[in-house]
């Protein structure tokens, strides 16, 4: 199922602006969906336990905006996304690659209100690129 886009309307708290991206029930349990968050790709990612994470859309190996069409999966109890071109995983909650640790791409926060999932401003503003 391909979630429908509609223009986002951020909001405000006192430390993050929040863009809604699509209502909970229009992703399903280990899917990703890009959406486009104050001006940057990002990959929205639902787990089978129903956890919701956000990355920078950007694999830094391949150099393309994959993430969210990436696998979703758990590595022990830690749950990743690996991309889809060549297949590094990278964590779901910190964005760092499983294989690489001194790789990692941007996190952001998500939230859930009145069914809809929102992202919030980035954690940090770079990922660091592979070499």
């Amino acid at each position: 199922m391909t979630p429908t886009t509609t223009p986002a309307t951020p909001t405000t708290t006192p430390a993050t602006t929040w863009t809604p991206v699509c209502a909970t029930d229009r992703l399903g349990r280990e899917r990703g969906v890009a959406a486009l968050v104050g001006g940057r790709a990002v990959a929205v990612f639902r787990t089978y336990d129903d956890e919701w994470f956000a990355l920078d859309n950007h694999c830094p190996f391949a150099r393309a905006s994959v993430l969210a069409r990436g696998i979703v999966g758990t590595r022990g109890d830690v749950p990743f996304v690996a991309s889809p071109m060549l297949k590094q995983p990278f964590g779901l909650r910190d964005g760092v690659c499983l294989d690489d640790p001194g790789v990692r791409v941007a996190t952001y926060p998500v939230r859930v209100v009145d069914g809809v999932v929102e992202v919030g401003t980035p954690h940090e503003t770079q990922g660091v690129a592979a070499t």
